[in-house]
């Protein structure tokens, strides 16, 4: 029993700290963005897309403005409010930066479904990822995640975990 108890111990503390390690490696890289090699960028923007009428799309078409790109699933509960957020955020901000919402790996019905449900269809740009590469090529391991990129397409924040309309706006405001 005994041993059973202290393996159960070294797994939760090996656990605990690759999490800490994976939140200051995020922070890191969202404090700087000279951090995210510019072959990283160009892999996530080279990566190919549909839209919910099913027309082909990659993230490089959308270079020239400030991005910010959103991997998300209706499978994820803290995405419900978020994608909310993001449309309020897309409103606020008009045509400064571009707001992407990219689903990972659910059907065309079922994410049209869910973003009908919250009425942000109309107020976002959403993309089907059916092989999850975004969210791969980004090294996603929570949910939500956000990459925001500026204008040349270099990725200045790497966000991981939910975020509110102030925090998104900030973020979007300190990349203009």
């Amino acid at each position: 029993m005994w041993l059973l108890k202290s393996f159960f111990v070294v797994v939760i503390g090996v656990g605990l700290l690759t999490a800490g390690y994976f939140v200051f490696r995020s922070d890191k890289l969202s404090s700087n963005k000279d951090q995210q090699p510019s072959t990283f960028a160009n892999a996530v923007f080279k990566l190919q897309f549909q839209d919910y009428s099913g027309n082909l799309v990659s993230l490089v078409d959308f270079k020239g403005k400030p991005l910010v790109i959103n991997a998300w699933a209706a499978r994820c509960p803290f995405c419900r409010k978020e994608l909310v957020d993001f449309a309020l955020a897309q409103q606020e901000i008009g045509g400064r930066a571009i707001i992407i919402a990219i689903n990972r790996a659910e059907t065309r019905d079922a994410a049209k479904k869910y973003t009908d449900e919250l009425g942000v269809t109309e107020g976002l740009i959403f993309l089907l990822d059916p092989s999850d590469s975004f969210y791969k090529a980004i090294g996603g391991f929570s949910m939500p995640e956000t990459i925001f990129a500026d204008e040349n397409g270099d990725i200045v924040i790497h966000k991981r975990g939910p975020m509110g309309k102030d925090e998104i706006l900030q973020k979007i405001r300190n990349m203009l």
